[in-house]
């Protein structure tokens, strides 16, 4: 924030900008985990792998610089 305060108006408007199309995306994604449960629950599933890696592929969380230090998977039973 204290960037934004400092910035020029061009560059508030491209970082706003920037900030309102990553929101879009995860809004697109909460949506469709979402939907993802509700048909689990509409046909009696307990879990799916729609949002899951295959399993010959690892999560990789080491040595991330966002700070993820693990994943939970939820499941609806």
């Amino acid at each position: 924030m204290a960037a934004l305060r400092s910035a020029t108006p061009e560059a508030v408007k491209v970082e706003l900008e920037r900030a309102k199309g990553i929101s879009e995306l995860a809004q697109v994604a909460v949506n469709t985990a979402k939907v993802e449960v509700d048909y689990l629950v509409a046909t009696n599933q307990e879990s799916s792998t729609f949002l899951e890696l295959p399993p010959d592929q690892k999560y990789i969380t080491e040595g991330l610089p966002n700070g993820i230090t693990s994943i939970t998977r939820h499941r609806t039973a």
